[in-house]
């Protein structure tokens, strides 16, 4: 998956926008709502990951599971968090295609893992039920 055909595919199932916040050619994936970052497109010279020849690459940053990304790391396209917390977030090597299921699995998670929590707000249904029953404060 190329950039480009990443971007096409957070259009249709997020309906965002890649955001270019340092005026270059890496960009951000941000929750309309929130405003948080799920994902972020870097482009990183093939040397800092460790990959043979010069170059670069793209990588998407995705936020995961600690155990998720340890577990993925040892895997050829994955490496530590390139600029990000490495316990929290991965990257994942742009235009390998075997990898196509995997980034948009990933990015899923990390959309999930970055939404606006959802509140428990204690109901005041139950309060106002005990002043029906007679109960008063």
């Amino acid at each position: 998956m190329t950039r480009q055909e990443l971007f096409t595919w957070i259009r249709q199932q997020y309906g965002t926008e890649p955001e270019y916040p340092w005026h270059d050619w890496n960009a951000v994936l941000r929750h309309n709502d929130n405003n948080k970052w799920y994902g972020v497109v870097l482009e990183v010279s093939a040397e800092k990951l460790g990959l043979p020849g010069a170059g670069i690459v793209d990588v998407l940053n995705v936020k995961s599971d600690p155990l998720l990304i340890g577990s993925l790391r040892g895997q050829e396209g994955y490496f530590p968090a390139y600029h990000m917390n490495k316990e929290k977030w991965l990257s994942i090597q742009l235009g390998k295609p075997e990898l196509d299921d995997a980034i948009k699995d990933l990015l899923s998670l990390s959309h999930e893992l970055t939404a606006p929590k959802k509140r428990n707000s204690k109901s005041s249904a139950k309060n106002s039920g005990d002043s029906a029953n007679g109960k008063e404060k």
